[in-house]
Formats: structure tokens, sequence, C-alpha cells
């Protein structure tokens, strides 16, 4: 039984590499360079000034949160009694701030497939 239809190609499966590429804030400065025009040193600059602006809010204690990609939270955890796995030893952990990344819906599903991802701004 022969069927007229030809074959499609089987699902490309992405596994996992030890070298995933990375986004630096190099890569940002450039795609500002190539896709908006701004000359390397607007692009570095504006792509410092960003991640300052972040920086500068969570370290006085505010959430950062970007509309469509997500959110930074300060999370304030409470001292707790630890131990050193190697030796047993009690230890004593302090209380301390840390910063948690929460994706929007929005990024979620871009990233999983289930909604095209936004064109390209210009």
């Amino acid at each position: 039984m022969s069927d007229d239809k030809p074959l499609s190609p089987p699902p490309v499966v992405l596994l996992p590499t030890l070298e995933t590429p990375t986004l630096t804030k190099a890569d940002l400065a450039e795609l500002l360079f190539d896709r908006l025009g701004l000359n390397k040193r607007e692009s570095k600059d504006m792509v410092e000034a960003f991640f300052d602006i972040v920086q500068g809010t969570l370290e006085s204690g505010q959430d950062v949160k970007l509309s469509g990609f997500g959110n930074f939270n300060i999370r304030h955890k409470a001292p707790r009694p630890g131990r050193n796995p190697r030796t047993g030893e009690s230890i004593p952990i302090k209380a301390r701030q840390v910063v948690t990344f929460h994706a929007s819906h929005k990024l979620k599903s871009i990233v999983q497939g289930d909604i095209p991802a936004p064109e390209e701004f210009e």
C-alpha cells in the first residue's frame, strides 16, 4: 500500500549542550546598533544605563516589573540553622535578601512556542 503523500521530516529535537549560546550586554549593544541605528557608544551606554537602573532599584529594596517579560522581586530570607554537609557541623545562616525572577505568562508562552514571538522592532 503506497501513499502518494510525501513524508514530512521528523521534528527537530534540540538537546541541551554544554555550550549554550548566551546573550551578553555586548550582544544587546550590538543589536541596538544594528536595528536602531544608534552609534556603538550610545548603544553601550543605553544598555549599561538600563542595567544600572534595574540594579539600583533592586538594591533599594524595590521590585522591578517589566511588562510582557517578568518580575524581579526582592525576597527577605530569615536567619536559620544550617549544616555543613561535609562535617555535619551545625552552622547559623544569616538573614539575607535574594533576588528572584518570575517570567510573565506571555514570555513563558513565547518560549514554549504556544504563541508566535512579536515582530522585530524597527
